[in-house]
């Protein structure tokens, strides 16, 4: 016999799916417009930036939802990129400890999303240390905090699996967390490429 979904999961599932669908971030889940009126139109040093990262449609629509990409440089490109999986890793957070204290979120639930809220709260923290690092061009350094970014909503995901092997718990992963958690993880990435690419452009010594 199917078992009913918990009060937190529906909680989640309704909130995730508002949050989501009006959050800028969510450019970073769009799909694919291959050879666009808007692509075609986008400065040829953005397009080039993206075409080095691995996913090109989310990079320009990204970046290119700060009206500053028309004009930066790639330092600057990758700054809005980081930016952006900021904002995104901030959104989430926001709204885990936004959750964690409503009133129709069951008591025992409360300490996994606190603890889903701070992991994101880490992973904006280390993203904007990687923007603090750019600025002063330690490429290296940036490309630690944004890894270190990538890596913890992964943790919130593993909080989850352990809930749910608990006897009498049926928590499991909310979809639409899942979403956030792949956008988050494709901007870090994209940050990532880039990073790399500034790191090949820096003269040598």
């Amino acid at each position: 016999m199917a078992t009913a979904a918990s009060p937190l999961l529906v909680l989640l599932l309704i909130q995730l799916h508002v949050l989501f669908h009006l959050s800028a971030s969510s450019i970073a889940l769009a799909q694919p417009q291959h050879s666009s009126s808007k692509e075609r139109h986008q400065p040829a040093l953005l397009q080039s930036t993206c075409n080095s990262t691995s996913f090109y449609d989310v990079c320009i629509a990204a970046l290119a939802a700060d009206p500053s990409s028309s004009t930066a440089d790639v330092p600057g490109l990758c700054a809005i990129a980081v930016s952006a999986a900021a904002a995104n890793a901030s959104g989430t957070a926001f709204f885990l400890a936004n959750a964690s204290d409503a009133a129709a979120t069951p008591e025992a639930d409360r300490a996994l999303l606190r603890n889903c809220a701070g992991k994101y709260a880490a992973a904006r923290d280390a993203l904007l240390a990687a923007r603090a690092s750019l600025a002063e061009q330690d490429y290296d350094y940036a490309f630690v905090h944004a890894s270190a970014a990538a890596e913890y909503p992964a943790v919130c995901r593993t909080l989850f699996r352990r809930r749910q092997q608990r006897p009498s718990r049926t928590t499991t992963y909310p979809p639409e967390l899942a979403k956030r958690e792949e956008a988050l993880r494709r901007l870090c990435t994209i940050a990532l490429d880039i990073i790399s690419l500034l790191q090949t452009q820096e003269p040598s010594t």
